[in-house]
């Protein structure tokens, strides 16, 4: 089993900046893939950007050139630089981990608890 805890969340104003970590720990064989995804109110889960273990990154449009993302596979930790923040990145943001827990295991998608975000004047 895998956990995935978050921290870094909270509130700031338009224009400010955060920095969200997320840390896997439990039985981990080998990461895939690490990221974020975000959930506004109303609104589907979307995909805020990935990393996979070699560094390779994808970013959701509406983020690019303002967040991101690095990643310390020793640690099996990834942060998120999120900088000129909008009211419209307001959302809870959950990390998620694609991650083989035993050698012979078949890679599973994890998810943490999330965290807020509120970007507000």
């Amino acid at each position: 089993q895998v956990q995935l805890v978050e921290s870094g969340g909270g509130l700031v104003q338009p224009g400010g900046s955060l920095r969200l970590s997320c840390a896997a720990s439990g039985t981990i064989f080998r990461i895939n893939s690490m990221g974020w995804y975000r959930q506004a109110p109303g609104k589907e889960r979307e995909l805020v950007v990935i990393i996979t273990s070699g560094g390779s990154t994808n970013y959701a449009a509406t983020v690019k050139g303002r967040f991101t993302i690095s990643r310390d596979n020793a640690k099996n930790t990834v942060y998120l630089e999120m900088n000129s923040l909008k009211p419209e990145d307001t959302a809870v943001y959950y990390c998620y981990a694609e991650a083989v827990a035993r050698i012979l295991s078949v890679p599973y998608g994890y998810w943490g608890q999330g965290t807020q975000v509120t970007v507000s004047s």
